[in-house]
């Protein structure tokens, strides 16, 4: 079948592409390949004057290449070439001396995109589904169809560098205010709207520049705004990442040099790229977010319309505000009505933020809120078919929470409950059905972060699990199911991470040394400064639990410096000071009041790469601990896990792939080494030495 159908009408050729068999349009060399032939036949055919380009697809325009037909290419040089000769394909649609006119509604993303800027005009719907991007940076990649190029000259610089070295989704909107759509329309006029105006001569206003845009429009100006995009690229990569920088010696070579160069630039980086190692990582994650999406199923009795909310703070104000934007009616219950009052205008007040950005529409905004019955009467839970509870980490609140919802619900009601370390078990000890309790330990902020790690027992139901799962893959989260233990996956390696980062503290390193040795290493956040954002006083409760307990256990000694942090109300961010000093106003700063608990003030410079040997692979062999406890079912949940919620460096691919990389036997040595001078908590994992032993790798 065709990817492309050409119809003829009153000088007029539309296209329409509807790719055979898939949900959506890709690109692909086979597509292009077709596309040329179209444009012969335009070019040929003296009765046509102008082109529409539309598809068929219901939300998607164009939604970007194919990746699994991209990384089947093994040479990369292949892929350098296939970039150029795509770019020739563009080149000449821009050139064409016929019209051609994008009409798009749904996705334009990446390829998509830069078909659409080689187009003559370009006409948006103004729909919710409709939006735009370049998210080739995400997958360490760079647009390879002269997006580096075009987009500069259609919006300004400082858009155009923002768009590409983000990634971000762009809507309708900011599309046409930026210069990058010429006109929106309602999702229905859209096709009689394109035809309009490839009847006519095209016509636009000289974009208008602001003082600002003015100056940086100049040689100077360009000059000062690539420099300073560079020192914030590698300020944020710390030069792990090589998409950002090539990207913007594109950007250059194409401002300093003209189209011609800057395409060829895009070639060779686009083939440079491909054969990177963050790149490889960071498309296999991204091609493990997609297939994780394949967990979620359509059977009736694992499935719901809507659930019920216990808890109105700040979690579940979260769970509520990805659950209704995704569909889900919802009945929030708190104890007090002031609890619901502030959970209401959190979720507001963040749909009233799209809305502002016209990503949202009142009339949406105003939709999605009708969804949510706040309620402080227990009674309204008696029908709910799930009921999530977010309510504090205490196990005798949970258990009263669960019996109160199994003497008042159905036999059949799931009971989830989001909680970051407490273990399930202990939470259903008491349950009348413990085969309907779940674990859904999602990540704060909710509505940003992208995992849910849900947790199960050996009798946790396949009902209850799959009705998790469908509820957390709807809500647009990654999910990664993990068995029952003392902190899960998560929070068990997160603790290694951040007791061993306490532990380098007491051995005398500087706080900013360990925390910008970690971020080199790749994490966003040092382990310090994670500490006070998720709370002192957690980390403690956290310690004291059976997480604790199973580390002293395994022969790691107990250290009670936390605890003493938490009764000094030394909590974080929160408090204004923990290991930094938060003021009002301004930048935080190392609190060195704090070293008092470490040893005292006499700090000493320590070498980078042996803070990043302590805390890095001690929280990769954890990692393996769970794996070979059972806690983890397979190394790709872990490597998702790590990243999505515990900001793993992603262009590692996750700490099993971490370890694959530079070699079981290597990490082996360098944890010997460590054992040998600091003791059994680095201790290889015997999986670990297994691997080592068989040269065997985690991920396949």
């Amino acid at each position: 079948m065709a990817y492309y159908t050409l119809i003829k009408e009153n000088n007029t050729a539309t296209i329409w592409m509807d790719q055979p068999g898939s949900e959506v349009n890709t690109l692909s060399v086979k597509m292009l390949d077709d596309f040329s032939s179209l444009l012969d036949q335009i070019e040929q055919d003296d009765e046509i004057k102008a082109a529409v380009l539309i598809s068929k697809k219901d939300n998607c325009f164009i939604a970007g290449a194919d990746i699994k037909d991209l990384m089947s290419i093994k040479d990369s040089k292949e892929v350098e070439n296939l970039s150029r000769e795509g770019n020739k394909i563009l080149s000449r649609l821009a050139q064409l001396k016929k019209p051609v006119i994008a009409a798009i509604n749904g996705a334009c993303l990446g390829g998509g995109l830069e078909v659409a800027m080689a187009c003559h005009y370009r006409i948006a719907s103004t729909d919710k589904k409709t939006v735009f991007g370049l998210p080739e940076m995400k997958l360490g990649l760079l647009p390879g169809g002269g997006g580096t190029q075009r987009l500069v000259k259609l919006t300004n610089l400082r858009y155009a560098l923002d768009a590409l070295l983000t990634g971000k989704n762009i809507y309708p909107f900011s599309a046409k205010k930026s210069g990058l759509v010429d006109s929106l329309v309602h999702k229905e006029g859209l096709y009689q709207a394109a035809l309009k105006v490839a009847s006519n001569p095209i016509k636009r206003k000289p974009k208008k520049l602001g003082l600002v845009d003015k100056a940086l429009n100049t040689t100077v100006g360009r000059n000062y705004v690539l420099k300073k995009a560079r020192e914030t690229v590698m300020r944020k990569t710390r030069g792990n990442y090589p998409a950002p920088l090539k990207i913007l010696d594109c950007v250059e070579t194409g401002l300093n040099h003209g189209m011609d160069a800057g395409l060829e630039a895009e070639a060779m980086g686009f083939g440079e790229l491909h054969a990177s190692q963050a790149s490889k990582s960071l498309i296999g994650l991204f091609l493990a977010m997609q297939e994780n999406k394949k967990l979620k199923n359509n059977n009736k009795t694992e499935n719901v319309d809507s659930h019920a909310m216990i808890g109105a703070g700040f979690m579940g104000a979260g769970i509520t505000e990805v659950s209704i934007k995704s569909g889900y009616d919802v009945i929030l219950k708190d104890i007090s009505n002031e609890g619901l009052a502030n959970a209401m205008k959190t979720i507001w007040t963040d749909f009233n933020q799209l809305v502002k950005k016209k990503a949202m529409g009142v009339v949406e905004r105003d939709r999605l809120m009708s969804k949510v019955k706040a309620t402080t009467a227990a009674e309204d839970l008696n029908a709910a078919d799930l009921v999530i509870e977010a309510v504090f980490e205490d196990i005798d609140l949970k258990q009263n929470i669960l019996a109160d919802v199994e003497k008042r619900c159905k036999k059949s009601t799931v009971f989830a409950t989001n909680t970051s370390s407490l273990p399930l078990a202990s939470i259903a000890a008491k349950a009348a059905h413990p085969q309907n309790v779940v674990g859904m330990h999602y990540f704060s902020p909710v509505p940003k972060m992208p995992l849910l790690e849900l947790i199960v027992t050996d009798k946790t139901s396949k009902r209850a699990r799959q009705m998790a799962t469908n509820v957390g893959i709807k809500q647009g989260k990654t999910v990664v199911v993990v068995k029952d233990g003392p902190g899960f996956y998560t929070t068990r390696v997160l603790s290694a991470l951040t007791h061993e980062a306490m532990k380098v503290l007491q051995d005398g390193a500087k706080i900013e040394d360990v925390d910008n040795a970690m971020k080199d290493w790749g994490f966003p956040v040092g382990p310090l400064a994670l500490m006070d954002e998720v709370g002192i006083d957690v980390g403690a409760h956290i310690a004291r639990g059976a997480l604790g307990e199973m580390f002293v256990k395994r022969g790691i000694e107990q250290d009670d410096t936390v605890q003493k942090l938490a009764d000094a109300k030394l909590f974080g961010r929160k408090v204004g000071k923990g290991f930094y000093v938060y003021p009002k106003k301004g930048r935080k700063t190392v609190n060195q009041e704090i070293y008092k608990y470490f040893g005292g003030d006499d700090r000493k410079d320590m070498a980078k790469q042996a803070i990043q040997n302590r805390i890095g692979l001690i929280f990769v062999n954890e990692c393996v601990h769970c794996l070979e406890e059972g806690i983890l079912f397979a190394a790709k949940d872990g490597d998702l896990a790590a990243i999505l919620g515990l900001g793993f460096p992603p262009f590692t691919g996750g700490p099993f792939s971490y370890i694959d990389a530079n070699g079981a036997d290597q990490i082996v040595s360098t944890l010997s080494e460590l054992e040998a001078t600091h003791g059994t908590r680095f201790t290889p994992a015997k999986l670990l030495l297994k691997h080592a032993k068989n040269n065997q790798a985690f991920v396949n």
